[in-house]
């Protein structure tokens, strides 16, 4: 899961100011060298990716409605996103599907922007990321195998980069860690990984693939410089610890973190049950310093957050881009860093203000 940004953040932005971000993106293109391991994964992946939890969805995003104009937008981030060198990408099967409301599955876009960008460019290469949903009804280790082998149908490709378990079931979690197992020996899978996943589930799936000899590559949680309860609860350390990579969706806070929002104009949906008038007053310091640090180094407010990630190490931010100027404010992210001084000053700031609510299965 990861945040997505509307479009509106650019409003303030003047033409020009637009400009010298889609220039900062074409100057951080990255390389292999800018590439990252996946814990003790032989998978490569670009140090910030792209969510697409929005795309095709109507449940949480997009104002519960999807057309023609926000699907060009969508394979506009894409192709932005590649443009800069950003090719690591994140969905779900449920990101958009009928059974979360949504338009058209997340998967079948991303597929499909793949192929159409494969036929101007042969030679690239995407790392995708994909989700099983661990629904009640889910038993055993083949319910993983089937539910891939679907998401590879809808994707149009015959494996994927990285696999993941969504969420903790309810029950079936074995079965579940089997089915990852499996997936890498059938050669459907090049790493896999799970999604808010506690310290203590963390320990016990690293050591379940473990004895197959199969490293567990990834942890995707929710985790920004306002949301770090990945710190508090040992996930972070735990992921150091074993030697696995963090993920982090919702880097930016749903848009909290960019300046955007403000008491007077917060934002709409769902959002605003979480990011109150009352809490984006308090936020206000944080913002007024980020802005601060950002000017220092030319970069904007979302840019200095993501590498407020991107800087604490075995961290991969996957911010959720709706359009063509979101992909490329992200890329600008890149190619730079924040002091050890400043990462600790930001840190300590956030911390005099109190969590926002985070997503419940984490707690499972």
């Amino acid at each position: 899961m990861a945040m997505h940004v509307s479009s509106a953040c650019f409003s303030v932005f003047s033409h020009r100011r637009v400009h010298k971000i889609r220039a900062v993106a074409s100057e951080n293109v990255t390389t292999e060298d800018d590439k990252v391991k996946l814990g003790g994964s032989d998978l490569k992946v670009t140090r910030l990716g792209i969510g697409a939890w929005s795309w095709g969805d109507t449940s949480y995003w997009n104002n519960f409605e999807w057309d023609d104009r926000k699907m060009k937008a969508a394979k506009s981030a894409f192709d932005v996103s590649v443009d800069a060198g950003i090719t690591f990408f994140d969905t779900a099967e449920v990101y958009g599907s009928r059974a979360s409301f949504g338009a058209i599955n997340s998967e079948t876009l991303l597929g499909r922007f793949v192929k159409e960008r494969k036929q101007k460019d042969p030679g690239l290469e995407v790392a995708i990321a994909t989700k099983f949903a661990a629904l009640p009804w889910r038993l055993g280790r083949q319910s993983v195998i089937t539910a891939l082998k679907d998401s590879l149908g809808r994707l149009g490709v015959s494996s994927v980069e990285l696999y993941q378990l969504h969420w903790p079931g309810i029950w079936g979690n074995e079965g579940y860690l089997d089915g990852l197992g499996d997936a890498v020996e059938q050669g459907l899978v090049k790493a896999v990984g799970v999604s808010n996943y506690s310290e203590r589930r963390l320990r016990e799936a690293h050591k379940k693939l473990q004895k197959r000899g199969i490293p567990l590559a990834s942890n995707q949680v929710n985790y920004s410089l306002i949301y770090r309860a990945p710190e508090e609860k040992g996930v972070k350390s735990t992921c150091d610890e074993l030697g696995i990579t963090l993920i982090a969706y919702s880097p930016i806070a749903q848009g909290a973190l960019t300046g955007k929002y403000t008491p007077e104009n917060p934002p709409t949906g769902p959002r605003r049950q979480i990011y109150t008038p009352e809490f984006l007053t308090r936020l206000q310091p944080l913002l007024n310093r980020i802005k601060e640090i950002g000017e220092k180094y030319s970069k904007t407010n979302t840019q200095v957050v993501l590498n407020w990630l991107i800087a604490q190490d075995n961290v991969v931010p996957i911010p959720g881009a709706k359009n063509a100027e979101q992909a490329a404010e992200f890329a600008g992210a890149l190619g730079w860093k924040l002091d050890t001084e400043e990462v600790s000053e930001l840190r300590s700031l956030a911390t005099e203000i109190r969590p926002v609510t985070g997503f419940p299965v984490e707690n499972l």
